[in-house]
C-alpha cells in the first residue's frame, strides 16, 4: 500500500523546476538539493545490505531487516539522481517517542551534508507521528556523528556499557542522545 501512495506522491510533489535546471544547468543545482526520500522496500534491501557492509564491521543481517518491516518501523531511504539509494534510516515510533535505530550513508557521500538531510528527514517523520522526543545511540568512537547530532539539538543523556562490539573482541560503550521535538 505504502509503494502506491509514494509512487503518487513522487508524481504529484515532483519538482520538474529543480530537475530541470539540474539537466540544462548543471552548476545551478547541487546534488544534495535533488536528494529523494522515500520508503524503504524489500527491493531495497540489496543496496541497503551494501552501505551497511561498507560502513559497519558488524553490519545487520538481511533478516534483520526484514524484521524492521514485519514489526512495522518507518523504514525509509535516500536515493540520488546517478547513485540510486545512498542511505536509510529506521525509525521506530511508539508512545510519543522515536528511536533512530540504525541509520547510514554510503561512504561516496560522507562529509558533504547528506547525513544532515537525512536525520532533518527522520525528526519530520517522527514529528508527523506526533513523537514528542526522539532517542539513539552511537559509538563514542564516532565523533563526526556525535558533533552532527549535537548541531541538530541532541544533548548526551547517558551511557549504555558494552553496548556495541569491537574490533578485538571486547565492547565498545554507547552514548545515548536525546532531542526533544516539541
Amino acid at each position: 500500500m505504502y509503494n502506491i501512495i509514494d509512487k503518487v506522491k513522487s508524481l504529484i510533489f515532483y519538482d520538474a523546476d529543480r530537475e530541470f535546471f539540474a539537466k540544462v544547468f548543471p552548476d545551478s543545482v547541487k546534488a544534495i538539493d535533488l536528494l529523494r526520500f522515500r520508503r524503504m522496500t524489500q527491493n531495497d534491501l540489496p543496496a541497503v545490505i551494501a552501505i551497511e557492509q561498507q560502513v559497519y564491521n558488524y553490519p545487520w543481517s538481511e533478516n534483520i531487516f526484514r524484521d524492521c518491516f514485519k514489526i512495522g518501523y518507518s523504514c525509509w531511504v535516500c536515493e540520488d539522481a546517478q547513485e540510486g539509494v545512498i542511505g536509510y534510516g529506521i525509525l521506530s515510533i511508539a508512545a510519543g517517542e522515536a528511536h533512530i535505530m540504525n541509520i547510514y550513508l554510503s561512504p561516496k557521500v560522507h562529509g558533504q551534508g547528506y547525513g544532515r538531510r537525512m536525520m532533518e528527514k527522520l525528526i519530520d517523520i517522527a514529528q508527523e507521528k506526533r513523537a514528542l522526543s526522539m532517542f539513539l545511540e552511537v559509538r563514542p568512537s564516532n565523533t563526526a556523528a556525535i558533533a552532527l547530532y549535537k548541531k541538530m539539538g541532541f544533548n548526551e543523556i547517558g551511557m549504555r556499557k558494552d553496548y556495541y562490539p569491537a574490533a578485538d573482541g571486547t565492547r565498545e560503550d554507547a552514548v545515548m542522545l536525546a532531542l526533544e521535538l516539541l
